[in-house]
Formats: structure tokens, C-alpha cells, sequence
């Protein structure tokens, strides 16, 4: 019987509160599938920072990649500078644990939740891959003139060959496991003409590799617009880190919103971390009334990249189902019930 080791950050917020459903429909999934799974819990987040002024102690880094994978519930503080605790805690696993795709899944489960008029599941099902650990992430740059009139800030989009290859790869890869094999390349390629050119050349030389993948480009600005306006058109897109950071809250919107919205953080052959994308959301701590979908389909996209391939099936469809059979509305407060009772209602309907 196949054994899993999970670490579990549960994080700010609300974030300890979906964590604690997805547990729940772990344990269920767990159960009918015939797998056995231990969790270790960590405390790194905003009160532990406030209590003891530390971050993520680098021995934790080396203890995390003992793991088959991270859960994570969502990092950001009301009393914590924002950038403190992303840079130190969420882009340091990233980039320590070689996390350099981001795994952005964009798919509608009712038409009720879109907010483009007439469109349905069929019209939005697709995937952006996100180049995670370059470009203007890497946090190179500098100011000159700090303070004065003449002050100029320089922020570096530091983007390798390997980098952008390796990313590309596993999108290609990831495309032609889907039905209708189609990448397209989303940049900006007129202005950006270095980064860019770079991607664009990348992107030419490897599309030779897989013939049997339908391959397109749009600038960013032109992708955002056809996300709404014709979300039919994408099957898989790939980017580097900043626009995929920015397309990609765009697709939570056209999905439903942040209360469906789960990514990956992939190192394909290392150890890759999952959560909800729409953050610890403060102002719902202890009220009951966060939705736990999105944490329950990080979840069963853990399960999928662990090789669970059955059991994290089966948690989307029942994710599927709660979200078409059941809730009013995907925002918080507004489901029709409490955050606890939504992760009942997966655990019966897998």
C-alpha cells in the first residue's frame, strides 16, 4: 500500500480553516482508495513571525524536500509588512525547492459562476503554466538616487535559456496529454524585445520536438482581452512569472472566482507544493464563512502530482458536484453554508 509524507503550513488567516476541510477529504479519499498518507504540521506564517521575528529557518528547506509534497494554506498578515512574509516564506520555498513551474488550472463548473454572459463549462477549460522561479520575481535591481529628485529604481526580468527551455518542456509535455494538444505562448514580444525574443526563439526551436502539438502566440494584453471575450480559444498557455501572476487572477475571476481557484507550485522531479490562490482573506478569520473549495482542489491536484491519479479525480468531480448540486454562490458568506459544511458535503459526494 502506497504511503505519502505531507507537510502541512496552514499558514494566515483563514487559511487554517480550509486547510482543516481539505484534511478532512484527504483522510475520506484516503480511505476508498486504498492509500495511506501522515502529515506533519508547521507553524510559518505572520504569528509566528510576530511572536519570534522568524521566518523560515533555512534547516526547514532540507526538511521540506523529505516530503512527497507541501500543502499550504495561504500566507499574508494585517500586521505584517506586506512582502516580508511572500519573499521570505512563499517565494523561498520556490526558489530553494526548485518549484519553477507554476500550475494554474482555469476551468468552470457552472455556467452560474461566470460572469461573461452565455458561456458554459465546454467554453472554459484551460491551463496556464507559469515560468516560477525567473524573470522579475528573481528580485534583481537596484536604486540610484535613493530619496532625492533624481531617484531611479531598476527592477531586473532575469530570464535564462534553462529557465525558459525547462519551462516550456514540461508545457509541451503538459499539452500534449490533452485533448486538443494546443500551446500558445502568451508575451509581449514588440516591446519586451529582449526577455521575450529569448521565449519566442525557445519556443520556435522546441515546437520542432512535438509536431503533434498545435502551437500559437498572443501578447499579454491581447491574451487578457480573449480570456473574456473568447476563454474558448485556450487550451494551455505558458508565460514567464510576471504576466502569469497577473492572467492568472483574471482566470480565477472567469472561473468563479477565488473561492474555486487552486494552483501547483511544480518541481516535476522534486518536492512541489499546493494551495488556494486567493489568500488569507483576514477579514473572514473564525467566521466559518471562508469558501474551502479552492484548498480542496489544491488538494486534489497534490493528490494527481503524488500519482494518486484516481483519488485526485475523484476530489474534483466531487468538488464538481458540491459546486453544481448545492451552493448558491462561490463567494464567502454567500455559499448557502458554512465553510465546514462545504468540506462535509465533498467528503459525501466523492
Amino acid at each position: 500500500m502506497a504511503s505519502y509524507k505531507i507537510a502541512v503550513i496552514p499558514g494566515d488567516g483563514t487559511g487554517p480553516e480550509v486547510i482543516a476541510e481539505g484534511l478532512k477529504v484527504l483522510q475520506a479519499v484516503a480511505e476508498k482508495c486504498g492509500f495511506k498518507y501522515s502529515t506533519v504540521r508547521y507553524d510559518f506564517g505572520g504569528e509566528r513571525y510576530l511572536r519570534t521575528k522568524e521566518i523560515l529557518p533555512a534547516s526547514v528547506i532540507k526538511e521540506f524536500k523529505t516530503f512527497h509534497a507541501i500543502y499550504l494554506g495561504a500566507i499574508g498578515h494585517p500586521q505584517v509588512k506586506p512582502g516580508i512574509l511572500e519573499k521570505g516564506i512563499l517565494l523561498k520555498l520556490r526558489f530553494d525547492l526548485d518549484q519553477y513551474i507554476n500550475l494554474r488550472p482555469v476551468k468552470l463548473y457552472d455556467e452560474r459562476f461566470c460572469p461573461i454572459k452565455n458561456k458554459t463549462p465546454k467554453d472554459i477549460d484551460f491551463v496556464v503554466i507559469r515560468e516560477n522561479s525567473e524573470g522579475l520575481y528573481k528580485g534583481m535591481g537596484e536604486f540610484k538616487n535613493k530619496g532625492t529628485k533624481r531617484e531611479v529604481a531598476i527592477q531586473i526580468s532575469y530570464n535564462t535559456r534553462k529557465g525558459i527551455e525547462r519551462c516550456l518542456r514540461y508545457a509541451f509535455e503538459y499539452a500534449r496529454k490533452r485533448p486538443r494538444q494546443q500551446l500558445t505562448l502568451c508575451g509581449k514580444t514588440n516591446v519586451l524585445t529582449y526577455a521575450f525574443d529569448l521565449w519566442e526563439r525557445a519556443f520556435q526551436e522546441l515546437k520542432k520536438e512535438y509536431a503533434d502539438v498545435k502551437t500559437d502566440y498572443a501578447h499579454v494584453d491581447a491574451t487578457t482581452m480573449w480570456f473574456v471575450k473568447n476563454p474558448e480559444w485556450f487550451d494551455v498557455i505558458v508565460t514567464d512569472n510576471m504576466f502569469g501572476d497577473i492572467i492568472t487572477d483574471l482566470g480565477a475571476m472567469i472561473q468563479g472566482g477565488m473561492g474555486i481557484a487552486a494552483g501547483g507550485n511544480i518541481n516535476p522531479k522534486g518536492v512541489s507544493m499546493f494551495e488556494p490562490i486567493g489568500g488569507s482573506a483576514p477579514k473572514y478569520t473564525g467566521k466559518n464563512m471562508i469558501n474551502p473549495l479552492a484548498a480542496i482542489c489544491a488538494l486534489g491536484m497534490l493528490l494527481e502530482q503524488v500519482g494518486e491519479t484516481q483519488a485526485g479525480q475523484m476530489v474534483e468531480k466531487a468538488v464538481q458536484t458540491v459546486a453544481r448540486n448545492h451552493l448558491k454562490d462561490l463567494a464567502a458568506g454567500q455559499m448557502g453554508y458554512s465553510t465546514s459544511e462545504v468540506g462535509d458535503l465533498v467528503m459525501k459526494s466523492l
